[in-house]
């Protein structure tokens, strides 16, 4: 199932699985704190089983368009899973004055 959430109001859950789904340069000029960098074009059933299947795993890009696709993907290899596409991206978490981090 695919789920969307404004990023502006998500709360960062501990221990969450957070995919930026942007390119590694992207990633690496600045992320949200926990977020792996998973590239869109690398996605595959593989990552999913380094994920536990009750867990839900959280989507962002940089402004909104990639990370929604990326769900879709990921739905595809698995729909009994739960994705959340935190809408707005990077971009919206930077506009909202929250901090990202820099480097991979």
């Amino acid at each position: 199932m695919i789920r969307k959430q404004e990023i502006t109001t998500f709360e960062f859950p501990e221990g969450a699985v957070i995919w930026d789904v942007r390119d590694a340069k992207a990633y690496a000029e600045g992320h949200v704190k926990g977020a792996v960098n998973q590239p869109i074009d690398g996605l595959n059933a593989d990552l999913l089983t380094q994920v536990d299947s009750d867990q839900s795993i959280y989507i962002l890009c940089g402004g909104g368009s990639k990370a929604p696709r990326a769900a879709e993907k990921l739905e595809g290899f698995d729909s009994s899973r739960d994705y959340v596409v935190l809408m707005g991206g990077t971009r919206a978490v930077r506009d909202a004055g929250i901090a990202l981090e820099q480097g991979s």
